[in-house]
């Protein structure tokens, strides 16, 4: 580790004395991140842009990869310490029984849409039995298209699903290789910009938020419990800074995406970032682990315990209100 360097100055009628060149008590640690490249890190990339990482000890490389499947593979590869995730990679790791927690929420998301082509006899949800659905699969946006279905008196076995990630989905549909395609923004806002009057669209997510999870491995944070503090004040502070500054953040994390406007305007419209762990993220994981088990999704028949799952300390350190859930 790095000890950081600590400049004392004061200033006396618009003088700036430097006192001297002293060693700071607190080293610094560097740590990499997993990030998907959308404005579900918009924490993360405040904190970085605002020099907060730096003002609370840490040096982070931010990694990013196309879904919450390829962040949860870096860190249990160990390419990262700690990444972003939704829910659903997530319970599919917990069946696994693999030793990794979560340590906070910092996103709820409710941004993803399901669009199916008209002149391929789609034009109501029924209409999708039998036709190929391209999806991430393993991700939280095969979860949704498989209540959505429910919903509407069928499951997920009723349709073909094929493996597309989001940056594929436009082209995939567009050039009518499938029926349909469950993606977000801004690949979401790309298909309605190239072919808005060839398709139907509904939000997938049937009014269910999504949750951003932040994850650990379980014996990288029992060795560095203060960096996860550190950490997790940086994402607070980012968090400030979101709600008080937002058309600031919006910019800064636009021109490290590279979002165009109208992308970016309809994902911030559809994220919050407030850092929590409460009780509506443990019902939502139990309702999806139930749905894959019912769904022949895992070959487990019990639901875990996703409070052993929770590592609540850092985040009570930091924001002891943010966390609520029934132990």
């Amino acid at each position: 580790m790095k000890k950081a360097l600590c400049i004392t100055l004061v200033t006396l009628v618009g003088f700036t004395f430097e006192f001297g060149l002293s060693s700071c008590s607190r080293s610094v640690e560097s740590l990499s991140y997993a990030a998907i490249t959308a404005p579900s890190a918009a924490p993360v990339y405040i904190a970085q842009n605002q020099g907060l990482f730096k003002a609370n000890g840490l040096n982070v490389e931010i990694k990013e990869y196309p879904t919450g499947v390829a962040t949860t593979e870096a860190l249990l590869q160990g390419e990262v310490e700690v990444a972003w995730s939704a829910e659903l990679p997530f319970i599919t790791r917990a069946f696994a029984k693999e030793e990794i927690s979560i340590i906070a929420v910092s996103t709820r998301f409710s941004d993803q849409y399901l669009f199916g082509l008209k002149d391929h006899g789609i034009e109501n949800i029924s209409d999708l039995k039998g036709k190929r659905i391209g999806v991430p699969i393993k991700t939280i946006a095969e979860f949704y298209l498989g209540r959505l279905l429910e919903l509407n008196s069928m499951n997920i076995k009723d349709v073909s699903l094929v493996n597309v990630m989001p940056p594929e989905s436009v082209d995939t549909l567009t050039g009518g290789n499938l029926d349909g395609v469950v993606t977000w923004e801004p690949y979401a806002g790309n298909i309605k910009k190239q072919i808005a009057d060839k398709v139907v669209v509904w939000s997938v997510q049937s009014s269910q938020p999504g949750y951003g999870v932040i994850i650990a491995r379980n014996d990288w944070v029992n060795e560095h419990p203060k960096t996860v503090i550190r950490f997790l004040e940086s994402l607070a502070q980012a968090e400030s800074f979101i709600d008080n500054n937002s058309e600031t953040a919006k910019r800064i994390v636009q021109e490290r995406i590279n979002y165009n406007d109208a992308s970016m305007n309809t994902f911030w419209s559809e994220n919050q970032f407030p850092l929590s762990l409460d009780q509506s993220l443990i019902t939502a994981m139990e309702d999806e682990a139930r749905w894959m088990i019912s769904s022949n999704l895992t070959t487990e028949k019990q639901v875990p315990n996703f409070n052993d799952y929770i590592y609540e300390d850092g985040l009570k350190a930091v924001k002891p209100d943010a966390v609520n859930f029934i132990r």
